[in-house]
This record gives structure tokens, sequence and C-alpha cells, in this order.
């Protein structure tokens, strides 16, 4: 634990959070809503600085990650907690918890331990994953310029509901960044997530076109939840519009859990359409996952149609590009390390 970063006093005890577009305002002897910054004595704390609860070595695929550094191994790790509070999370025993005002546990390690186990695991990349990213900011800022140090890669694995103030700290230090785009409805994200469209938009324009970071978005697609045709237009046509048609969109299959298990898994129709819609809307890259077997997971050229990388489950193979353009018929391909 130590005194957390961003944030401001307000009257009294009472404090502001300014690390996410929750601006949290938290009294005394309270926690903002990831259940990880606490208000002591006038002073935010951050419960989860050095407190590891989740830590491996990924296939940078599995990000979903996959226009930068294709092939390559990320060391990823997390602390406890979550800004946000959605119904059908996937990681919900690591996030959630501590949302509830459960103990924030983990094994204890600092900046220094995470960049020399990466260096000596080989990995080309840290990842800040598993959770939000931006509630163990602390941590992943400091992790972040030892492992620049050291020549490794950045990446943030994040729902996009960071701060202004947070972007600008983190601007110089990260290098590639997956956001899920969990819906196209301020409903959705107000009702289940317990948060707001808004931000997570005008943060993907910003990453996109300032920040300097290679940009991937992940939509999870939930039957009848955010998968309407309507809805699906509209998010394409941002991504294309407002991202660029080089932007990478990964649709992901969605399987019950935590506490939306009245919902079945999504059909293979409805996942073949958006990736359709995205393709015919004119993005490059679109790629289905959590679906075993498809071979939508294989990158092609945009130019003549040729697959370029393919891929079963996360390791790439057949690479058909020379210096990051097609083998075939020359068209450069968007990403990092593309060769």
């Amino acid at each position: 634990m130590q005194e957390a970063r961003l944030w401001k006093r307000l009257k009294g005890d009472t404090v502001q959070c300014r690390l996410c577009s929750h601006f949290c305002v938290i009294g005394q002897g309270e926690r903002g809503q990831c259940g990880v910054r606490e208000n002591r004595e006038g002073t935010l704390m951050a419960l989860n600085y050095g407190k590891i609860a989740a830590i491996n070595l990924d296939p940078v695929e599995k990000k979903p990650l996959f226009h930068f550094h294709p092939g390559s191994r990320t060391y990823s790790f997390a602390t406890a907690g979550c800004n946000f509070s959605c119904t059908f999370c996937q990681n919900w025993s690591l996030s959630q918890p501590q949302r509830e005002g459960g103990r924030v546990t983990g094994r204890a390690m600092t900046p220094g331990d995470l960049v020399e186990e990466a260096v000596k695991l080989k990995a080309a990349s840290i990842s800040y994953t598993y959770t939000e990213p931006t509630i163990f900011f602390e941590i992943m800022q400091d992790t972040a310029r030892l492992a620049a140090d050291q020549g490794l890669a950045n990446i943030m694995v994040s729902n996009g509901f960071m701060s202004p103030e947070c972007l600008d700290e983190l601007g110089p230090l990260i290098d590639a960044a997956n956001v899920d785009l969990k819906s196209f409805s301020e409903d959705f994200y107000r009702d289940i997530c317990g948060a707001r469209l808004k931000p997570v938009l005008e943060n993907l324009v910003r990453i996109r076109h300032d920040l300097g970071w290679w940009l991937e978005v992940t939509t999870l697609l939930i039957p009848g939840r955010n998968d309407s045709p309507d809805e699906l237009d509209r998010l394409t046509d941002f991504l294309v519009d407002e991202l660029g048609e080089d932007t990478p969109w990964h649709i992901s299959r969605f399987h019950p859990e935590y506490r939306m298990n009245d919902v079945g898994v999504t059909g293979t129709d409805t996942l073949e359409a958006a990736w359709a819609m995205g393709r015919d809307k004119g993005l490059k890259y679109v790629y289905i996952g959590n679906l075993p077997g498809s071979n939508r997971q294989h990158t092609v050229c945009s130019g003549c149609g040729a697959t370029l990388i393919e891929r079963f489950g996360f390791a790439p193979s057949a690479m058909g590009l020379t210096k990051g353009r097609c083998q075939r018929c020359g068209t450069p391909v968007a990403g990092v390390g593309m060769d």
C-alpha cells in the first residue's frame, strides 16, 4: 500500500479520485468504486500497490493483439479490483469482491521484480491486463518506466474509462492497447457495466490519433443485449469514421458467466453477420474470437485477399509477409512488428 496518484483534497477529509471517469468523491474511511483506493484521514491510498493477484506469460495474441509483434510472448499481470461492475464479467472472482469491501490480497512484488522476471522469461513486452489496469495505475506506471528502460514494450488491455489526466500520464509509456468497446449504448454501459459510453469513445479517439499507441478494439457480443443490427451499424460506423479502417476489430463470442447466466451463447450466424458488416463498412481486419474451428482468426491481405497469417488458437503461422507487406501483391499490412 502507498499513497495514490491522481487525486485531490476537497473540504475536510474528503478527497476526489482523478484516475478514471467516475471521478469518485470519497469520504473518510471509504473506498472508490474500484474498491482498491481508500481515503485514510484525508489521504487517498492505493491498497493494491505491489499486490499481484494474477500473473502469466501469454502469447500476445491472447490480449488480443494480432497486429503487434505477432508470435511474441508478453508477461501479463494484474491486481485485484475493477472500476466497472459488468454483470457478465469473465474474471469476476478477481475483479469484483473488492467493490463490496473485500480484502485486497496478492503476491508481494515490486516493479523491479516484475520487470526482472519478464526479462528472465524472454518476454517481448509487459501487459497490464486481466482486471482493469487503470485501477492499478501506480504500479503500472512504475513498472512501465522500468520496462521501457529494458527494451520491453508496454501493453494495456482496458475498458477505456481512464480520466484525461490518466491518459496524460500514460501517453509516453504505453505502446499498444486493446480496448473493450462493450456496446454502443449508454443504457448498456449504465445498467450492465455501471459506467458511461461517452468517455470510452473520447478516449478511443485520443488513443488512436493523439497518443501514438497501436490500438485494437474488442466487442463481446451478448445475445439480445448489444447485438442488434442497428447498434452494430452505429458501432462499426464509429470504428471506420473515427478510428480508421486499419483498426483491427475483434468480435468475441459470449458464454454465460457471473450474474448473466440467463443468456445463451452467441450464435455463429450473429458473429458472422457482425463480421460481414465490419468488412462491408471498410474495416480491413475483422476477427471472431472464442469460436473454435473458425477461419476468422486469420489475417488476410486487404489488397488481394491472400492469407497472410494463419492462427489456430493463439499460435500464428504461415506468415505471408515480407517487411510488413503482402508477399503476393505488396500491399502494406497495418501494425507494429509485422515483419
